[in-house]
């Protein structure tokens, strides 16, 4: 699938606040190996090393753009490449971070199960992903994709709410083999600036694969009529200064896990 580094980082604010807050929860004190999957751009990445000063911090990611916008900030012991998490060993790793990608992959359960084997006692496994497929701006995108000018083109391309697991249930593949776990969730009230701003904000993520799926001129169709269905489901309000302000709400799941020691 092809990323926009550009487009992705145009709501970088509202895209690194739940990294942030997930990183924050992460007890490890003493890291000499920190991975981040699906590190994007690596501006998130990139404030690791201050978290653990003595640490080796390496940013993967699958697109070959993200990375190279991410090499950009590569340092001394900042570091970036592009891999396929289902293919990365992370025996070594200390703190391993992931940031909003484990949904891309429909086979992320076994994943986590064999990372949860992988991962040496005392280790750290924190990642979040978004819990919104149910949302309006999920739910009318898979609705426009199956009418009939669309279904012959996308069918197949998108997932639901099968994407994502529930906190608890993440929480309990790691409770059934022995870690500790802190798991939650959070719904954001993110407030967009602009014209159509909730197309704007899915054009970097959710709306990648039926942009990948069409040609310029379907794409540029199938925007126009979604983003109609966008405009009365996420109806904008006037700010104070008379710009307008659009509040799309965020539902994220967040889980930190620590293999313990003995």
């Amino acid at each position: 699938m092809h990323w926009d580094p550009d487009q992705y980082v145009r709501f970088a604010d509202h895209r690194e606040r739940p990294f942030h807050e997930l990183v924050a929860r992460i007890g490890a004190e003493d890291a000499a190996s920190v991975v981040d999957l699906g590190c994007g751009p690596g501006t998130a990445t990139a404030t690791l090393p201050r978290r653990w000063p003595g640490a080796e911090v390496l940013g993967l990611d699958s697109s070959e753009d993200m990375i190279a916008r991410a090499q950009e900030l590569a340092g001394e012991r900042l570091h970036f490449a592009v891999a396929d998490a289902r293919s990365v060993n992370l025996s070594q790793a200390d703190v391993v971070v992931s940031n909003a990608m484990l949904q891309w992959l429909p086979d992320h359960r076994e994943l986590l199960a064999r990372w949860r084997g992988e991962l040496k006692p005392g280790a750290w496994l924190a990642f979040h992903v978004p819990g919104n497929f149910g949302a309006p701006s999920h739910t009318l995108m898979r609705e426009v994709a199956a009418r009939p000018r669309w279904r012959g083109k996308l069918a197949g391309v998108l997932r639901g709410g099968e994407s994502v697991d529930t906190p608890g249930a993440y929480a309990q593949g790691f409770v059934d083999v022995g870690w500790e776990v802190d798991a939650w969730e959070t719904t954001y009230i993110q407030w967009l600036t602009g014209a159509d701003p909730v197309l704007e904000w899915v054009r970097g993520t959710g709306l990648r694969p039926v942009l990948d799926a069409l040609d310029v001129s379907d794409a540029a169709a199938f925007e126009a009529e979604y983003g109609s269905e966008l405009r009365s489901a996420y109806p904008a309000s006037a700010a104070p200064d008379g710009s307008a302000l659009t509040a799309l709400p965020f539902r994220r799941i967040f889980v930190v896990a620590r293999r313990p020691l003995a």
